[in-house]
């Protein structure tokens, strides 16, 4: 199996969690980088090259977005919203990792577009076959 370059984007404002997601990724063995945003506005930001991040032409080529739901200042339903709404970041896979078990959001995140939906504290080892199936995924559809 060819190894994926995964550029991730992990939307965590837990430090503990994302260090977590970031360990489990490395065990993937998807390659890449992984950009940790910690609030919806740095995500939406460093995707669309926009204020801190003006300077830079962006990342709208995310091979996968990792997006917690409850965030400070621009909530993660939103960030779905608006990735899922621009052509040219339509097609990135989104993995909503959120505590939320309000069924109303899964609905909504899956409405929106999202790819999985995976409740915390969720179990490692289904965590990495979830992203490995991603990846392998992501490869089938933009070869290297």
């Amino acid at each position: 199996m060819r190894q994926v370059r995964a550029e991730v984007l992990l939307i965590e404002d837990d430090a503990t969690d994302a260090a977590l997601i970031v360990r489990a990724l490395k065990k993937t063995e998807l390659g890449g980088s992984v950009y940790v945003a910690k609030d919806g506005e740095e995500a939406l930001d460093y995707v669309f090259g926009t204020g801190a991040f003006a300077a830079s032409p962006g990342h709208p080529d995310l091979s996968l977005v990792l997006l917690d739901l409850r965030l400070p200042g621009v909530h993660g339903i939103e960030v779905l919203r608006r990735l899922k709404g621009d052509a040219r970041t339509r097609a990135i896979p989104v993995v909503v990792i959120t505590g939320s078990q309000i069924s109303r959001d899964v609905e909504q995140c899956f409405a929106l577009g999202a790819h999985s939906y995976i409740p915390k504290p969720f179990d490692l080892a289904m965590f990495i076959e979830e992203i490995k199936e991603l990846g392998l995924h992501w490869l089938e559809t933009h070869p290297i």
